[in-house]
């Protein structure tokens, strides 16, 4: 898989616009990213539906707390049809910095989102579902034959996580751009993958990297600040020891979003956490880096920013993963 996110942060048109670029340039797969603070991703997948021909869609990722899990399983079906069976699940835990703001930052882990995929597999297969776990079903049904199969992916990166879904999923999008924490992934996996149910095809260890890429490498760099905010706030204490991370400041980032205040959270964001949590530079630069993370994963998705100018970097990021890949 080549991917590539798409931030439902500018206007629905400009988001599908985005994607048939991306889509121009050799992406296979698109996911859009869910927040509540941002526009509907489903929204915006049925209209890429539309606009594509062949790229893969989905959520990238939703979470089984915000939609009920029987709920999100009609929605991704819903893209299944609408693109002639191109769907993909990206499912997690959620962002814990927007997910405090509905109250819901105790209640992510790792059950809900395993049951909630599972459940979708069903419905999918067309049974009728009862359930009483993480969540309640009582003989749920969907009334349409769903086009598949759809692959599931896991997103996450604590060590539960991977094994999880290296033993039930398809993949997993693995919340990462740098080469000792996807090495450090792939050991989780494996031991996963050792459990693996019967009958599921090869497991898929993407990097859900940040990845910034301009002409000028400065300008990628500041532009790797909001979304390395976001994931800096949400990386764990080991992740942030491995990088050798201030956990209070980056405890610092994460009230700051969660107070609405981007301003002081993106400032707050030191070059080496820009250096831990994005793939940033030149063309280049970006494909020396993503060649060291291929060598421990077997996908790359490109995710936010991308680059200070999106339509520039959508094609300057695939000439990085060409030049990556001939390396």
């Amino acid at each position: 898989m080549f991917g590539i996110e798409l931030t439902p942060e500018h206007p629905i048109d400009r988001t599908v616009d985005l994607g048939t670029a991306a889509e121009a340039a050799g992406y296979d797969t698109l996911f859009v990213s869910s927040h509540y603070n941002n526009r509907s991703p489903f929204a915006v997948l049925s209209r890429l539906a539309a606009a594509t021909d062949e790229v893969r869609l989905g959520p990238g990722v939703v979470n089984p707390l915000e939609r009920h899990p029987v709920t999100l399983a009609s929605e991704v079906a819903t893209v299944a049809e609408a693109s002639d069976g191109r769907a993909v699940f990206g499912i997690g835990p959620g962002d814990p910095s927007t997910m405090r703001n509905l109250g819901l930052g105790d209640d992510r882990g790792l059950r809900a989102v395993l049951e909630a995929f599972k459940i979708a597999d069903r419905l999918w297969d067309g049974e009728r579902v009862t359930h009483d776990g993480t969540f309640e079903a009582d003989d749920a049904g969907l009334n349409f034959d769903v086009p598949g199969p759809i692959p599931t992916y896991v997103g996450g990166e604590g060590p539960h996580m991977c094994k999880m879904s290296a033993k039930h999923a398809d993949g997993i999008l693995f919340n990462g751009s740098h080469p000792d924490d996807l090495r450090w992934a792939r050991d989780q996996v494996e031991d996963g993958i050792a459990d693996r149910l019967d009958g599921l095809g090869e497991f898929d260890l993407a990097a859900y990297a940040s990845v910034s890429v301009a002409d000028d490498a400065d300008a990628a760099r500041e532009a790797a600040r909001p979304p390395v905010a976001f994931i800096a706030a949400g990386a764990a204490p080991p992740v942030l020891a491995r990088h050798g991370l201030d956990a209070d400041r980056a405890e610092a980032v994460g009230d700051a979003i969660s107070a609405g205040d981007f301003e002081t959270a993106f400032g707050l964001v030191t070059p080496a956490m820009i250096d831990a949590f994005c793939i940033t530079g030149t063309v280049d630069d970006v494909a020396d880096r993503m060649a060291a993370v291929l060598d421990h994963v077997d996908s790359i998705v490109v995710g936010s920013p991308i680059g200070p100018d999106l339509d520039t970097a959508i094609d300057l990021a695939a000439t990085a993963h060409d030049r990556a890949n001939d390396r």
